[in-house]
């Protein structure tokens, strides 16, 4: 990864960051529990979701091996920081990734995804190899090079940001029980 890529990484996972604690201001424990409708995700669900994923998706980098074929797809990477945070594509996490109650409180979730995030930045501002030529293991774009894993990383908390910005209209609305 050059220092551009390194630079444009930062970026994205720290704008993902930034983006989710001001997402979480002035979220009550009773507004962050409710659910906007039957089988949605409450906001605590979905901060659980990206702090649990934050840990499954690094950890599917630490396992990276590299690959005598590498996987290097320009056209992917644009595809993917271009529509991953689109709403209007539903796509669905898989049942490992659904919350199950593992935080009680909006504070813990964010406080885990926060330090699960250090992490993730450490490793991109250290790392200068070639991420694109390690592949890994990735539950939606199936196999996947390191580089795309963090771009799903950053990309991935962008689009719960707008989820949660969603349920807040949802539970603000008048008329809404």
């Amino acid at each position: 990864m050059n220092a551009t890529e390194q630079r444009e990484m930062l970026t994205l996972l720290e704008d993902g960051q930034t983006g989710l604690i001001l997402a979480l201001e002035g979220v009550s424990a009773e507004m962050a529990a409710r659910t906007p409708a039957e089988g949605a995700w409450s906001i605590l669900g979905c901060v659980e979701h990206l702090a649990t994923t934050e840990d499954y998706l690094f950890a599917q980098i630490g396992a990276a091996k590299e690959s005598p074929t590498p996987l290097i797809n320009p056209e992917r990477e644009a595809k993917m920081l271009a529509r991953g945070t689109d709403r209007s594509r539903k796509i669905e996490s898989p049942a490992e990734g659904h919350p199950k109650g593992t935080f009680a409180s909006v504070p813990a979730a964010l406080g885990h995804f926060l330090q699960s995030r250090r992490r993730t930045m450490a490793f991109v501002a250290g790392n200068t190899e070639d991420l694109r030529t390690r592949m890994t293991w990735h539950p939606v774009l199936k196999d996947a090079n390191v580089y795309e894993m963090l771009i799903s990383l950053g990309v991935h908390c962008q689009r719960h940001v707008k989820q949660i910005e969603e349920i807040k209209a949802t539970l603000a609305a008048p008329g809404w029980l």
